[in-house]
């Protein structure tokens, strides 16, 4: 039995690379640091070469993924813009336009954008990206029929411009979706530019890049983005009031052609939108019309979009008597905001352990956070002003801290895609604060955190919260009929709520709707589109009625003496809470100062020693100047004697 085992450990063994300890490897052949795996390497090639098998590998590369579009080439070249309002698009492409670019817009995507989407698109793709990308692909085929060029000439002639960053959908994938439509679609090398692509200001070849992403750059965008919010909220504030159908999308292109011809000549914007509030002034209002008003929520690109996309749900919305109430633009860039604070403040404490490509070891975390504080501040001020200057009065942007801290308990801060917990947090402001009659959820097909939220997280708000209306409809491209009658059946629950207001506001303040017919006929100055009454209720025909109802049957004279003691009253009032503003500014400035105070700190550590060398510096150039005039040696030279002294 053991002769057996014996031998078959000899044969067992016999196939087996002895082991080495480190102590025997001296003892070895040849140097102890040989690499096998390069040696192998080198001596498979000697022998391919010998056997006449050297072959040079050719990896495959995506050049689309580092396009070139360098500065040489921008004369020839036309830039591409799209994926916001039409009034958005067409501001942006007059910035771009002003700062030396060739600039044309992709129109608003629609249903045979997205035919090309699906044909050319990955499957299973959620519906922004077939209509984003559907619409690029098809822009691109009819200008090679309509220019009679080819598809490669398209290639160089045109570069597509869309924003990218690091995300779960829209700004994480979007690109690579482009470049496998195009190219399937024979437009091989079509470069697609990102806001944040890697190449910066200088591309792979070392060429100066054709995209400039400085401040002017930058700036030029978000004049274009700020005019087109306030543009289109004065048209989704008067179009439900209108008694002329169509004043106000006469005057929505006017001010549009003005804030164009500003932005693509550099000049101001602002005299651009005092000069299109004269359009909106002109336009004449009934407010005396009982309106539901209904905020729209959602996926960004649902929301947004104005065309199939979201089958034009919000003309659709006001051809069934509602008032609707967008998110901006604006509201997005502050969200953005908010997460780098936020992100900033939970990854503070890992300064120099942190080692990931986005840490923030060698990080100033007050610095950054002071930064992003006043980043958030101008964008706000930036906004009020262009809003004052065209009329946009009374809007107030949301303050991302406090949805963050109201979604915080139903949905996680740190779980984005959609709109995060915007949706959630939105939803219950809303209702808390009386803010609309009826919420609108607009979620595209395929889109999984929207989808998450709105058939999940909301369905327990609704039944904390049962006096809410909320729809929650999903946009694919068809269904049309069906989301229409669902969001009537919303509809009209909220039209009667807004009904009940109105009657019970009419009822409390003691007057008729024929009388406030009146008042506003003859005191036309009061029915202003220009003009936003303070918020009382849900309606906006309700705010108005509020504000002006105690004026009705007063005389003509008496109505402005009224109003500026009103105006007394309520500043008054202000004053009576500003000491609780003032503890409630002073309490969040606490729960932050710990931050920035030990980057202040940390700032006066490495600032102090350079401070006292340059006082130092300073008063011995002084003391110098001073004994030269009175023919004395310099302070250092007069100091050597008595430390020898000494």
């Amino acid at each position: 039995m053991s002769t057996e085992t014996s031998q078959a450990e000899v044969v067992e063994n016999k196939f087996k690379l002895p082991i080495v300890n480190a102590a025997d490897a001296d003892l070895l052949p040849g140097p102890a640091d040989l690499d096998i795996e390069a040696e192998l390497a080198r001596f498979e090639a000697e022998e391919a070469a010998k056997l006449g098998l050297k072959i040079d590998t050719d990896h495959w590369y995506d050049k689309m993924v580092d396009p070139q579009f360098t500065k040489t080439q921008r004369e020839n070249t036309t830039l591409l813009v799209s994926g916001l309002t039409a009034a958005h698009d067409y501001l942006v492409k007059a910035a771009l336009r002003g700062v030396g670019y060739k600039v044309e817009v992709v129109d608003v995507p629609d249903n045979e954008a997205l035919r090309y989407g699906k044909e050319f698109g990955n499957r299973g793709q959620c519906n922004p990206t077939y209509f984003t990308v559907g619409n690029l692909v098809k822009y691109l085929t009819e200008a090679a029929e309509r220019e009679q060029i080819s598809k490669q000439d398209v290639v160089n002639k045109y570069v597509f411009l869309t924003a990218g960053a690091c995300g779960p959908c829209r700004f994480g994938m979007y690109a690579t979706e482009y470049r496998k439509a195009l190219r399937d679609a024979g437009f091989d090398g079509f470069r697609v530019l990102l806001f944040q692509q890697k190449g910066g200001l200088k591309q792979a070849t070392g060429d100066e890049a054709g995209l400039e992403m400085n401040p002017k750059f930058f700036i030029g965008i978000l004049r274009a983005l700020m005019a087109g919010d306030v543009i289109n909220g004065m048209g989704y504030r008067l179009r439900p009031f209108e008694l002329e159908p169509g004043a106000t999308d006469a005057a929505i292109a006017k001010a549009k052609l003005l804030c164009h011809e500003a932005l693509e000549t550099n000049k101001s914007v602002l005299v651009a939108l005092w000069k299109a509030r004269k359009e909106f002034g002109k336009v004449k209002l009934d407010w005396t019309r009982v309106k539901p008003r209904v905020s729209i929520i959602g996926e960004f690109w649902a929301m947004t979009t104005e065309g199939d996309g979201n089958y034009q749900l919000q003309r659709f919305l006001e051809s069934e008597g509602a008032e609707c109430d967008i998110q901006f633009v604006t509201n997005w860039l502050l969200y953005m905001l908010w997460e780098g604070r936020y992100d900033t403040k939970l990854r503070g404490e890992l300064r120099g352990l942190d080692d990931a490509r986005k840490s923030l070891k060698d990080s100033k975390i007050g610095k950054k956070l002071f930064t992003l504080f006043i980043a958030d501040g101008a964008i706000r001020a930036m906004f009020h002003i262009f809003g004052a200057a065209v009329g946009f009065r009374g809007y107030h942007l949301p303050d991302m801290d406090v949805i963050a801290e109201t979604a915080h308990q139903y949905y996680n801060n740190q779980l984005r895609g959609g709109e995060g917990h915007m949706e959630v947090g939105k939803f219950i402001l809303n209702v808390l604060h009386n803010k609309h009659h009826m919420t609108l959820s607009v979620k595209p097909f395929g889109c999984m955190p929207s989808s998450g939220v709105s058939d999940g997280v909301q369905s327990t708000i609704t039944s904390k919260f049962p006096q809410s209306i909320f729809c929650a409809i999903e946009t694919s491209g068809d269904g049309k009929v069906n989301v229409y009658s669902r969001v009537q059946m919303f509809l009209f629950k909220a039209r009667l709520a807004a009904q009940k207001e109105y009657d019970e506001l009419l009822a409390k303040l003691g007057v008729t709707k024929e009388e406030v017919e009146a008042f506003f006929a003859k005191h036309p100055q009061y029915a202003s589109g220009l003009h936003r009454s303070p918020h009382a209720a849900a309606g906006t025909a309700a705010d108005r009625l509020a504000e002006f109802a105690p004026y009705i049957n007063k005389p003509a004279w008496q109505i402005p003496l009224l109003r500026v003691k009103d105006k007394a009253a309520q500043a008054l009032e202000a004053a009576k809470l500003a000491p609780s503003w003032i503890a409630k500014t002073r309490k969040k400035l606490l729960e932050k100062s710990p931050v920035l105070l030990a980057q202040a700190k940390e700032e006066w550590e490495e600032v102090r020693p350079l401070l006292k060398q340059k006082m130092k510096d300073t008063t011995r150039a002084g003391v110098d100047a001073t004994l030269a005039k009175l023919g004395f040696a310099s302070s250092e030279r007069t100091e050597a004697p008595t430390a020898a002294a000494a």
